[in-house]
Parts: C-alpha cells; structure tokens; sequence
C-alpha cells in the first residue's frame, strides 16, 4: 500500500489524566471496543487479580497505578490506532511529557466529580505549548457529579482552551439515562448491569423534538435534552476541525468508561477528526511524514519488559517513510549504522515481530546499550529531532547495598533502570557512593521494587540534603579543575563520565557562580540548549 495511505490510516494519542480519573479504564475499553480484548480487565481493585492490560509491572498491579507509559495498537474501522496510556502520576510526570512528543493528539480524562485537578493542569501547559489537538473525556458519569455546564466552564477557565460538547449527558449517577450524540445525532440508553460488554443500545434520532424520544427517557428528561441541545447551539461556538487541529477548540464527551458507556461515541469520532501522522520539527529542517526515507526517534527505553528473557527495549516513534525489519539504519548520534531482525509491535506487555512500520507507529526496538532518550536514527541524513525535555532532579538519596554477594546485579541494575530516564545516577568517586536523583518519592519505591524483583537485589535509600544537580562546563581548563578540586566533596560523575556539582542550597549555588564566572552551570544533562521543560 502507498506511503500516503497508510499515514492516512494513523491515529496516534496520548491519554493524560490526574490520578484516579479513569485514564487505565478508558485505555481497557477502546481496547475492548477496538476488539483488541475481549474482556476488561479490573483497574480499581488490587485483590482482583485480573489486572488492566496497560498496567503490565508488577508494582502497577499492587498499587494499581500505572507508573510507565504503555504502548498499544489495534484495527478499528479500517484506521490503524495507536494508543499511549501514560502515567497520571505527579512523580512520573517526565515519562508523560516525553510521551507528549511522540503523539499527534490528545484525550484529557476528567473525573465528573472531582473536575480540573493539579496533574490536569500541568499536562494541558505542555499541551498548549505543542499546540497538541485535544478530546476531553469527562468520565463517571454514573456517579452523583458536578453540573456540565459548570465542568465546561472550569475547564474553559483552568485549561485556557475553549470547549465544544459533542456529546450530552442525560440525568447523572442514579438517574443517569444515557447520552445524545449531538456530533452524529444518536441516542444511547445507559445500562450498568454488565461492565464486561459493550452496549449496542444505540437509537437514531435526527430530530430531537421526534415524540419517540420520550419513550426512551421520559417526558422530563426530554424536554431537559430538547433545551440543553438549543443552549448548546447558541451558546457554544460551532465545532471547527481546524480550530481542533490548531489545539484551540477542545470537542468535549461524556460517558462511564468503566461501563463501557460513551466509549464507542468517542471512538467513531475520534477517528474522523483526529489528525493523521504530522511533521517534526528537527534541528536542521521540518520532517514531512510523506517523505521517501525513513525517519524516527527514540523517546522511551525499558528494561526487562520481558523479566525472563532480561531484555531492554526502545521505543521508536515513526516520523517518516517506511520502516523496514533487517535494514540498516543510521544511528546519527553515535555515527553508526544498525540493523533490527527483530523489531515489535505492542499490546501492552505483549509483543510481537514486524517487518514494516510507518509514521505514526510505535516500534520496539532491542537494545543492547546503543540507544538514549532523544537519539535519531535516519536513512543517512545527519538530522536530529527537537523538543525531547530533560529535567533537573529535585530529591536525591544514596543507593545503599544491603547483600554485598549481589553487587553486580546492584551495579547492572540501577544503570538500566536509570537509563529509562525515570531517575538520573550520579557516583562520587570517593567511596564510589551512588546517588540518586529523581523528580518524585515514588519513582525511588519503584526502583527499589524492581531492583529486587527483576535483578535478585537488595537495596535501600538514603536521604541526601542536595538542592540541585548542576552540570557544568568551561572554556578556562585552570578554573574548571580548580573547581572539582575545590569542591570535592559535592562532586559527582553521571554515566556519561561528565562531572556534576551537588549544590547543598540555592545559597550555595549563587555563591560558586560568582567565584567561578568562566563556569556555565547547567540544569540538565542535555545543557541549555536543549531544555525545553523546567520546573
């Protein structure tokens, strides 16, 4: 098939959310509906052993949030889609944002109840920032919620983005009826009683002031829908594709995913409205998704997907051409060229071999050290894409050994683990100590989980009184050396070998740069140029 009308087929997105909106849900049933499963698997319940398919860790399924960003694809009306579950977890907010970078779109989950929350907020600035086309999702329409009128306002408001329902909800928690799909003109009756199934109750109604339409909801509840569908008209601009494409017009559902409810209208019109694959912006030039010559980029790696088989995997995202199993391919920042016999296609924690991919296609790649977060491979061309965010750490503890007989796998471990790009590993030479840095508690909870889960080690952490992790560099050799040499103790190596000072204070910090002006400080491993997110 032509390069065309496969990238015409493409719908890759992201789902964000707070904590707890429904996110994993939602993902579990597109999935349904996509008939990629055929039955949801329990998100909310840890005792249930059945867990969501997005959630494969081990520590996901005990605590029942998703930690990593899961990658899954599936065949839905003759588009090929593209999911991203990403973590809605504050503490792992970087692997969401670099997942940002990889999508062409966006669904926002809101809970009813709760609204915009903290998490909601953040993700939408990153959003706006990339002009990220947006679905907002507003969920558990079965609970006792907030007023729409008033949840559209909030997130008109919090998320400075204008809104257009194209759904409408009829009742809500116990009287909840259904909802009228104000985009296609149907109306679908609400039933709870199985979770597993998808509903096919789904009715035309192309005039809402049709006598039919009492019978479906009662007289009440229609004349209530007959005057929200004209408020909704006049009120609220018309629905424009471009303006959604632009990332200024949010189209806005509601439903129960966790009833299967409102799902398939989200679906169907999500694939009619959502953008097909779109250039990336590299250093040199813009990438088209029609070019000739393949094109993609690395914004995720994982270790031990497979815990038997020890692999570590990165996660390439299709920016052009067509991607072939067994071809060269080059490595542009090492300057190599590579080749891939076993390149995967995802369903959660579920692989399985390609021989073709195309823009917009998440593919797995083996690794056995090649690859970094932000790396570029091409057909040749000496390019790199831009817009992948590195960040500072702001919590730092020691890793401490606690079975010397395991050293290795410690040593093995924490570099592999770190290399996701979830936590950043700094080793002072003296006593060669080990300290950690991370954006969040939680990610050290995790490290720990799956160092002793995946690599047989045991470990604790400590806490560490550093403010800030600063690269440095300099044009003067004499004023850099006397630097490390001066500051001994609050310097650190990162992976790369590059020295790093552990500022103990803002204080600190503005003191060192002004007793060493020939030093530029650095707040990330990439350096200035290519920070594009700070906190």
């Amino acid at each position: 098939m032509p390069l065309k009308e496969e990238i015409a087929k493409r719908r890759t997105f992201g789902i964000i959310s707070h904590p707890d909106a429904g996110k994993t849900t939602l993902t579990e049933k597109l999935l349904l509906f996509g008939g990629a499963i055929q039955t949801a698997g329990a998100v909310k319940h840890n005792k249930i052993r059945k867990s969501a398919t997005s959630d494969f860790m081990e520590i996901e399924k005990q605590r029942g949030i998703s930690v990593a960003t899961s990658v899954m694809g599936f065949e839905y009306a003759g588009y090929k889609i593209n999911i991203l579950d990403t973590p809605g977890h504050k503490d792992f907010a970087e692997d969401t944002y670099r997942t940002l970078t990889a999508v062409d779109s966006v669904i926002l989950v809101i809970d009813c109840v709760k609204g915009v929350e903290e998490q909601t907020r953040k993700l939408m600035e990153v959003c706006r920032m990339r002009h990220t086309p947006v679905i907002v999702f507003i969920n558990k329409l079965d609970r006792e919620g907030r007023d729409p009128y008033d949840l559209l306002e909030e997130i008109d408001k919090e998320l400075s983005i204008h809104t257009r329902p194209l759904s409408w909800p009829i009742g809500m928690g116990s009287e909840f009826k259904g909802v009228y799909n104000l985009y296609e003109k149907k109306l679908q009756l609400f039933f709870s009683a199985d979770k597993q199934r998808i509903a096919e109750d789904v009715i035309a109604i192309d005039d809402l002031n049709d006598p039919a339409l009492e019978k479906y909801v009662g007289e009440s509840y229609a004349n209530q829908l007959r005057e929200d569908a004209h408020l909704i008209e006049g009120v609220f601009e018309p629905f424009d594709m471009t303006l959604y494409r632009e990332g200024y017009l949010a189209p806005v559902f509601f439903g129960s995913a966790i009833n299967n409810f409102g799902v398939r209208e989200l679906l169907d019109t999500f694939v009619k409205i959502a953008p097909t694959p779109l250039p990336r912006q590299a250093d040199t030039r813009a990438v088209n998704p029609e070019e000739e010559a393949f094109s993609g980029f690395i914004f995720k790696i994982h270790a031990n997907l497979d815990p038997n088989h020890r692999d570590r995997i990165a996660f390439c995202r299709v920016c052009s051409g067509r991607f072939e199993r067994n071809k060269f391919y080059h490595h542009v920042r090492l300057n190599k060229n590579l080749r891939f016999s076993s390149p995967t296609s995802f369903m959660g924690s579920s692989k399985s071999i390609l021989d073709e991919a195309w823009p917009g296609d998440v593919i797995g790649l083996y690794d056995t050290g090649n690859f970094k977060i932000g790396d570029t491979m091409t057909e040749g061309e000496n390019l790199q894409f831009k817009g992948i965010p590195s960040f500072s750490p702001e919590i730092f503890k020691e890793l401490v050994n606690k079975d010397p007989f395991k050293t290795k796998q410690l040593e093995k471990g924490i570099r592999q683990l770190t290399d996701e790009g979830v936590a950043q590993l700094f080793i002072q030479q003296m006593g060669n100590r080990k300290i950690v840095g991370t954006v969040g508690e939680l990610q050290f909870e995790v490290i720990q989980f799956r160092l002793s889960g995946e690599y047989g080690a045991s470990c604790e952490f400590q806490p560490r009184d550093f403010y800030k992790a600063c690269w440095f560099t300099s044009d003067n050799k004499e004023q850099h050396d006397k630097f490390i040499v001066v500051k001994g103790n609050n310097i650190a190596y990162d992976k790369e070998n590059r020295p790093v000072y552990l500022a103990e204070s803002a204080w600190m910090l503005q003191k060192a740069q002004e007793s060493y002006p020939a030093i530029k400080f650095h707040f990330t491993s990439e350096f200035a140029e290519k920070e594009s997110i700070s906190h």
